[in-house]
């Protein structure tokens, strides 16, 4: 139990996929920032101008401190961007900054994904943590019966579950927040068609598939515990 071979092939699996797209997500922004955008803007000012097309007045847009910490907090409604893509006159920050207003987008249209993910936020923290430490228990205590263990084994699962829901789900949000961005800057000219334009969707793409990997990597591990627990395979301690 303390140590399983399937379940180590699984961590590293996740971390040669989590760490392989991390990668490819610095290149792609570090590349970025050396394409100047035609019209000058910096991500703060693409941020302001991505809002006030899409008539969102009530969203504030702030400098936030940490590489690639980007986000939007739809609980007060704040736009934070990190100072290099806050300050930055480049694809990169374009990209960025464009993409997290896709999200304010969302957030004031109502679009049900973004909802869900964010309804699922409580259970999903508690299956990650929780999850993963019930199954265990559970299988420690099918010495004493099945009809005891197995049903702790089942929540723990079930738990998880929800975390690998939020991973699912956060996909479709952050690919639509991207292709939001992408028509905004185009349909704005506040990047070129060309080498602007290709390289913003490169960035986005490549930050993307941190998502990918991530639902990927819980749906492994969704499945491990799901064995572990005797739900699939057969496998009952």
């Amino acid at each position: 139990m303390y140590f399983d071979p399937l379940y180590m092939m699984i961590l590293v699996v996740t971390l040669a996929l989590s760490g392989g797209v991390s990668l490819m997500v610095k290149s792609r922004f570090n590349a970025g920032q050396k394409v100047n955008i035609s019209s000058g803007l910096t991500g703060a000012d693409v941020a302001k101008a991505i809002l006030m097309d899409a008539g969102i007045t009530d969203v504030k847009v702030l400098e936030h401190h940490g590489f690639l910490s980007d986000h939007y907090n739809p609980l007060n409604k704040t736009l934070n961007l990190s100072r290099e893509v806050y300050h930055g006159r480049n694809a990169s920050a374009a990209g960025v900054a464009a993409h997290e207003v896709g999200h304010a987008i969302q957030h004031a249209q109502g679009y049900f994904p973004m909802w869900l993910r964010s309804a699922i936020v409580p259970v999903a923290n508690i299956g990650n943590n929780l999850g993963p430490w019930l199954v265990i228990i559970g299988i420690m205590l099918m010495g004493l019966g099945k009809a005891i263990g197995q049903p702790i084994s089942i929540v723990g699962v079930l738990l998880f579950a929800a975390t690998t829901l939020f991973t699912l789900v956060t996909v479709p949000v952050e690919f639509d927040a991207s292709s939001r961005a992408k028509k905004a800057l185009a349909r704005m000219d506040v990047v070129a068609q060309g080498r602007e334009y290709n390289t913003v969707s490169g960035v986005l793409f490549a930050a993307g598939l941190t998502y990918v990997a991530a639902a990927i990597s819980s749906i492994l591990q969704l499945l491990y515990w799901a064995y572990r627990a005797g739900l699939i395979g057969g496998r009952r301690n």
